[in-house]
């Protein structure tokens, strides 16, 4: 067990005797915290850095998604990765939930607070902790956003190419394994995630691939980092991130297409990406879209089945690649189908009919040999797709490894399984 220094020692022992009942407590109550406890959270990183005001709790309590605000008890802002083990093992030893919390930019609730207890933000341990050109990677901290290592990387020739759209935290984008529209050229967050660190539930330190480690390929073992990657908080609080970085394109150049109906369009990329063209993004709009778009934008775009590509690569490569496609010619390229539903939220019919239709849609890619989810994780609205898709067998193989490391089902209760 992570051991607490004398400063909040004293606050702990006051709240140690209400572990036993707030463990008892029901799966779905969310009863206040204790003030010894919020005393004791305050003694671990100051007083300035724990909030209990309704504002703050709301605004921790939701993401971009539709689900319903669930707040937490209490926020705490940890400085430092041993703050991080501090607070977890004191929420462990007191049985109170834990939820990670990053820039709230996710789409699946992943962090609603639907057991309330504690939400540690973690926006300000914002460290670029170590850059290195010659082997590509770059380790930072959860308070490191995408455009904000990119900034930072300017001027290097290097770039962080994973880009889901927002400015998420890129601790986040690896907890919810993130995707973007580059994914068809640079892959996804898994493969470009070489190291985690991680505080276990119970304030413990993991490293997944050994401190200081960064391999490009390896061998020895379980792939702990893979295991971690798109975890969604459920199974430790990652607190530090090394990831793979790519040489940035000398040029960029992009091609719009359009085609008279999906199949189409659809035909077309496969034929793309067949031919080997090296393109970066494949983006596909269906004619209501693209007209949108149009209108919206400005853009003298067709209202017709529409493909957004854009090449990544030298300034003759590039006119290399346009050749190959003028005579073949959403993230459609690496087989992400997104569908932007506008509804009115506060209307609970047409809220259960959008809910009854992403369901439906789900299952649709389900029996088409696809994955319930391509980015953005299971959150709160896909656990029932995740269990169809994997079967009982391999769901309960995930309750075992949530099981044995997190005993007690504080990380991030109620999501994902």
């Amino acid at each position: 067990m992570f051991p607490f220094p004398s400063r909040c020692a004293m606050a702990l022992r006051r709240v140690l005797a209400l572990g036993a009942a707030l463990g008892r407590r029901g799966c779905c109550s969310k009863p206040s915290l204790p003030a010894d406890f919020v005393e004791a959270l305050r003694a671990v990183v100051g007083a300035p850095n724990v909030s209990t005001a309704t504002a703050v709790r709301e605004q921790h309590g939701h993401d971009e998604s539709m689900h319903p605000c669930a707040p937490p008890d209490v926020v705490v802002w940890p400085q430092a990765v041993g703050q991080v083990q501090e607070l977890a093992a004191l929420c462990h030893r007191c049985r109170v939930p834990m939820v990670p919390f990053g820039t709230g930019t996710g789409l699946e609730g992943g962090v609603n607070a639907v057991q309330g207890g504690v939400c540690f933000d973690l926006s300000r341990m914002d460290a670029i902790a170590e850059l290195s050109l010659e082997d590509f990677s770059v380790t930072v901290e959860p308070g490191v956003t995408r455009k904000g290592l990119n900034k930072h990387l300017r001027g290097t020739g290097l770039w962080f190419p994973v880009d889901p759209g927002a400015d998420a935290s890129l601790c986040g984008m690896a907890a919810t394994g993130a995707s973007g529209t580059n994914a068809v050229r640079y892959g996804t967050m898994r493969p470009n995630v070489l190291n985690l660190r991680v505080v276990l539930p119970d304030g413990r330190l993991l490293h997944t691939a050994g401190p200081g480690r960064q391999p490009r390929k390896r061998a020895a073992g379980y792939d702990l980092t893979s295991l971690f990657v798109g975890s969604e908080g459920t199974l430790g609080f990652l607190t530090q991130a090394t990831l793979r970085l790519h040489p940035l394109p000398e040029a960029t150049a992009v091609t719009i297409a359009s085609f008279p109906s999906v199949g189409a369009a659809v035909g077309c990329t496969v034929q793309v990406l067949q031919a080997a063209v090296p393109v970066a993004r494949i983006e596909f709009l269906d004619e209501v879209m693209a007209d949108a778009c149009s209108r919206f934008s400005r853009m003298e775009l067709p209202a017709a089945a529409t493909l957004l590509l854009e090449l990544h690569g030298s300034r003759q490569s590039l006119a290399e690649q346009q050749q190959q496609m003028g005579p073949m010619v959403g993230h459609v390229g690496d087989g992400n189908f997104h569908c932007i539903l506008v509804f009115n939220s506060q209307d609970p019919e047409e809220a259960q009919r959008i809910h009854a239709f992403t369901q439906r849609l789900g299952r649709r890619a389900l029996a088409a040999g696809g994955t319930c989810t391509g980015e953005h994780g299971v959150g709160l609205g896909k656990r029932a797709l995740l269990q169809e898709e994997l079967g009982q067998e391999g769901l309960d193989t995930l309750r075992s490894i949530k099981a044995a490391l997190d005993p007690h089902n504080l990380m991030n209760p109620g999501k994902v399984l």
